[in-house]
């Protein structure tokens, strides 16, 4: 099935390989060798022989992608792309886990090139891979459909290696489950059932049968035993080889190829234990390992002539493979005059010009909840936007995510009567997988230029955490919709109003959260979004209709509202003290800016120049220059007041010693939301109030 020549060079570079893990460990006195030595023949075998990558060229759209889910083991990744000339070199694998060093403990997106995305909590990688698997269909849908399967420039394949903690962690269920839904031939997973974790033999905690599991979930399992029954090693790269070319055959299933394997493989007393997974092999274990090898002893981070001449080989091996890939792109090219136009844009990262004018109005419109205005927006700008897909977790007639009109994202065999799948469809059905949907999401991002979109309850963001921090981590313009944002969603309960949820979005680094406060705010919030290209965004919704504000088309002045265009400042001057001097600031977001308005007109009418800000975001209100975020915010005004339904925390930093903040500062409870919204004081009486204790503070 394979014509791969496992050659004594290959063996060579592999044990080399494993060596630079243990020697690199060693020096850094830290870090997780076992694992990297174990897996220098898989890495050798798949950086070598199998994926269809370019050394030279990191972005190459007919890349294959490789995805290290067992982060932890990132020497794993580093060693092979030193060897095979990738851009690392000796000293980057004798500097990991080092300030400065492009070589962290665990593999980061953007500081190694080739290294597709950050891993290290455990099944991250998994997960985000069916979402590199999902963009690869839906990008080969958009471009290229008729092609036959696999012989598109838009087909190509998806690696993961993962280990025992990555099957044990929830995520990866969630994900598998969906990838078997999916039928995504494309990705291929090689398990390295080694059966040790840091607390030792994973008997203690994981004993389940993983292969009727992902059997269950309709993947493709094999096996490959290099233990001989859990006794010794004996490395068959070939059966390796021979597995992955019969996964890539089947291309209606995900696969799974379970590795049998001893962790530390081949040191001789610390192989098969829990001693090699997290920490350093010793000095006389590493020597005895190299004479094991045939390697000198008394030398380390040792790479012979011959074995980094014929690894780095790879870059001409590779030629005629990308020169047969650039000749069909450019047959496409040719062919498909409109399609180029359309990738070239998203390439370019660039919106089609004019698309301001595909934004919905709600002109006449006196109240509508900001998750309907979402949904009119995504329709409009779908119309505009064959690149933005996306949907729920199991509650789009909620999140206002469906695409109306648009075939769904399945095999066709899945079609019910509410929905029509189509494999190449563009509305996305998580099912109530919140944590796997938010990876996913993270890799459909990382693999392509589409933009797509995931939602929820904002309460069950919680349940997307880690995702949406490696998101930020990442640098990466993840896009998520969170509706019903506070009591005001009423009877669900304390379990479903979130309280201290924006407060802790907020607090994730590099995290950008948006809440708008009427429709205009939303369509102009939108198209904002889709306009940036650094890091995530929450879109933050109301489930209550919120009043449509009449506004000027420009900036505040007297009793014209501004403009929602200034959405994108992230903060501005919606109303302006009528006399154009203010003496007290009310800073308001979302379905509280309305309240900050009516106590306005209460305060004025009692002499108080009164200023109203809305700020949708505090993240891009913090990117503006000084003297803008000067001429909203004054500090010589230092009477003010913070209004949102949520904590007050994150407001502190607009307020001073003088400012009073009215907010939620405990769970809510089951009652109309209405309701709830008078008995804890998120009203216009208590802004009033707010306004005077501040306006009276020295």
């Amino acid at each position: 099935m394979t014509s791969i020549e496992w050659t004594e060079l290959d063996q060579r570079a592999a044990d080399t390989a494993r060596l630079l893990a243990a020697d690199a460990v060693e020096k850094a006195k830290g870090g997780h060798p076992g694992t990297a030595m174990s897996l220098a023949p898989v890495a050798t075998l798949l950086y070598q022989h199998i994926m269809r990558v370019d050394p030279s060229d990191p972005d190459w759209l007919g890349r294959d992608r490789f995805i290290l889910s067992n982060g932890h083991t990132s020497l794993t990744q580093y060693t092979q792309l030193f060897l095979g000339g990738f851009g690392l070199e000796i000293d980057d694998i004798k500097n990991i886990r080092s300030w400065g060093s492009p070589t962290a403990g665990h593999p980061e997106y953007g500081h190694v090139k080739h290294v597709e995305m950050t891993t290290g909590p455990l099944g991250q990688g998994l997960a985000s891979a069916v979402g590199f698997a999902y963009s690869q269909r839906f990008e080969r849908g958009l471009f290229d459909p008729e092609a036959p399967e696999g012989e598109s420039p838009f087909d190509h394949h998806v690696y993961v290696l993962a280990g025992d903690g990555c099957l044990q962690e929830g995520i990866t269920s969630e994900a598998s489950s969906l990838a078997g839904h999916q039928q995504l031939g494309n990705l291929v997973v090689i398990y390295d059932s080694n059966q040790i974790s840091i607390e030792d033999d994973t008997d203690i905690a994981f004993t389940e049968d993983v292969a009727k599991r992902y059997e269950s979930y309709g993947w493709d399992v094999s096996t490959v035993d290099w233990t001989q029954g859990n006794t010794e090693v004996q490395e068959d790269v070939p059966a390796l080889a021979e597995a992955i070319a019969a996964a890539k055959a089947e291309t209606t299933k995900p696969s799974l190829i379970i590795l049998k394997n001893f962790i530390g493989y081949p040191a001789p007393t610390a192989q098969n234990t829990g001693a090699s997974h997290g920490a350093a092999l010793g000095a006389e274990e590493i020597r005895a390992t190299k004479e094991i090898l045939g390697f000198n002893p008394d030398e380390d981070f040792i790479v012979e002539d011959n074995v980094l001449e014929y690894t780095r080989g790879l870059a001409d091996r590779v030629r005629p493979v990308r020169e047969t890939w650039q000749a069909a792109f450019d047959a496409w090219a040719a062919r498909e005059p409109e399609r180029k136009a359309l990738f070239d844009r998203l390439e370019a990262g660039e919106l089609p010009e004019g698309i301001e004018d595909a934004l919905p109005s709600f002109e006449g419109v006196e109240k509508v909840s900001t998750r309907k205005a979402s949904g009119k927006t995504i329709n409009a700008l779908a119309q505009q936007l064959p690149e933005l897909w996306g949907g729920s977790a199991d509650l789009a007639g909620s999140n206002n995510t469906t695409i109306e009109n648009a075939n769904s994202f399945a095999p066709a065999e899945f079609s019910t009567k509410s929905w029509t799948a189509d494999k190449h469809g563009r509305v996305l059905h998580f099912g109530i997988r919140e944590h796997a949907m938010a990876a996913i999401i993270n890799g459909i991002t990382l693999s392509g230029r589409t933009r797509a979109f995931g939602g929820t309850f904002l309460i069950f963001s919680d349940y997307m955490r880690p995702s949406l921090r490696l998101a930020a981590l990442m640098n990466i313009p993840s896009l998520f919709v969170w509706t019903h944002d506070s009591l005001a969603l009423g009877g669900d309960g304390p379990t479903h109003q979130p309280v201290e949820t924006l407060t802790t979005l907020r607090a994730i680094p590099n995290f950008t959260i948006v809440r708008p406060a009427d429709a205009n705010e939303t369509t102009q919030a939108w198209l904002e979004t889709l306009r940036r290209h650094n890091g995530p965004v929450g879109l933050v919704f109301s489930r209550q209709d919120l009043p449509v504000l009449q506004r000027g088309t420009g900036d505040a002045s007297g009793d014209e509202l501004a403009s929602a265009t200034l959405t994108s400042r992230g903060g501005y001057v919606l109303a302006e003290a009528r006399n154009g001097a203010p003496e007290l600031i009310l800073i308001a977001t979302g379905s509280e800016v309305q309240l900050a308005l009516a106590a306005r007109e209460t305060l004025e009418s009692e002499g108080v120049a009164t200023r109203v800000v809305s700020m949708p975001s505090q993240e891009w209100f913090a990117e503006q220059s000084e003297e803008y975020r000067e001429q909203v915010l004054p500090a010589a005004v230092t009477a003010r007041v913070s209004v949102e339904a949520g904590l007050a925390l994150t407001w502190a930093p607009y307020l001073g010693a003088r400012g009073r903040s009215v907010s939620v500062e405990d769970f809510g409870a089951s009652a109309d939301g209405m309701e709830l919204l008078e008995r804890y004081g998120i009203t216009t009486d208590a802004v009033i109030a707010a306004a005077r204790e501040s306006l009276a503070a020295h």
